[in-house]
């Protein structure tokens, strides 16, 4: 119950990348023999991932991960040369706000705005806020602990009407539903494989525009020339194969999933009295339910069921549990905010799986 923090690795992706580890091993920048499967393997992979978001292949670069896509973007967007305003919300995982911070620090402006009581970017702040001017916003697309989706057209037609550039954290929304980057007219989106059953450490992000981006890292010409070194040709494929299968099955997989977290969130409160919800309930990831259970901390609820892997948004400091900055940041109050569990269903995930689940969790918090 925790596919949102990270998922397990599809056997069909396994299979696909496991050539690139033990037969076709070579440096695909050489020109002999050996580089040319791996070269042909990432060309293939970069068009497996720009389907699945309906970009061009040359519009993708791969990266480590969710968190260096977010960082090759916020410190290398050309945009950002020289000190100029960047805005941002206040439940952005901390690859992002701890990039733009540390532009704040040495003398980019920052607005960071806030959310509404269902966790969505609050538009008529966002245009107050972009009015003033503004070079690059960066908004995530689904946010880990509630699911919610933000109204990214809407902030795109703001930033399009002020003349700002878009970037998009979609680590937790590609591969769970629909996300195409010309829809969304977004100008670069992050991806982070093992969101989507890939392994972790590969992600790609999108970029409309390669003129708009210079590389953070210094070295080689890799990819497009703004993110250099060798290719992780092996993890590369995995992420295509896994891509690639998102853009198969999503459709079917969504509704099953929204089907079992409905399921789940209706056993649950047709046992357990005062139950709240966290977040957005019309504009929710299919596979997202984060939820307040009355007067049981979530740390101690799931201390209580130890088959229940799930994860409460709290941590602990000096003894101490702190609430999620993101629940907090809804209006939520610091003691009931403390109650909360994410509950993040996956592919694996069953009917039986649910069944379960509430139950543990049912007795757990009335027993």
């Amino acid at each position: 119950m925790d596919h949102n923090a990270t998922t397990p690795v599809d056997i069909r992706v396994f299979e696909a990348a496991k050539p690139y580890f033990l037969e076709h091993w070579g440096n695909p920048s050489s020109t002999h023999s050996y580089g040319g499967s791996p070269k042909k393997a990432i060309a293939k992979a970069r068009e497996q991932v720009a389907a699945l978001i309906g970009a061009q292949a040359e519009q993708i670069v791969f990266t480590s991960g969710g968190t260096e896509s977010n960082n090759l973007c916020l410190l290398g967007c050309k945009s950002l040369r020289t000190p100029a305003k960047i805005i941002t919300s206040v439940i952005e995982h901390p690859a992002v706000l701890l990039p733009v911070l540390h532009l704040k620090e040495r003398g980019w402006p920052v607005e960071v705005i806030p959310v509404n009581t269902d966790g969505r970017v609050s538009l008529k702040r966002l245009e107050q806020s972009a009015r003033n001017g503004a070079s690059l916003l960066s908004f995530m697309h689904a946010n880990n602990e509630t699911g919610t989706i933000q109204p990214l057209q809407d902030i795109s037609a703001i930033a399009r009407k002020y003349g700002a550039l878009l970037h998009s954290d979609a680590a937790q929304s590609v591969g769970k539903i629909d996300v195409n980057v010309d829809e969304l007219n977004v100008d670069f989106l992050t991806i982070a494989g093992h969101k989507l059953y890939a392994p972790k450490g590969i992600g790609a992000l999108f970029v409309r525009d390669p003129k708009q981006l210079h590389p953070v890292f210094l070295g080689g010409q890799h990819e497009f020339g703004v993110r250099p070194g060798t290719p992780n040709v092996p993890y590369i494929v995995a992420l295509g194969a896994a891509c690639e299968l998102a853009r198969l099955h999503r459709q079917q997989e969504e509704d099953r999933l929204s089907t079992l977290r409905d399921q789940l969130w209706q056993r649950l409160t047709s046992s357990i009295p005062g139950m709240q919800r966290n977040g957005s309930t019309e504009h929710c990831l299919p596979n997202t339910l984060s939820v307040r259970f009355p007067g049981v901390h979530g740390a101690d609820l799931l201390a209580r069921c130890p088959a229940i892997a799930a994860s409460t948004g709290s941590a602990c400091h000096e003894g101490q549990l702190t609430p999620s900055s993101v629940i907090i940041a809804l209006g939520v109050p610091k003691e009931e905010a403390l109650c909360t569990v994410r509950l993040s269903l996956g592919r694996s995930t069953s009917t039986l799986d649910v069944e379960v689940t509430a139950s543990a969790l049912i007795k757990s918090c009335l027993g």
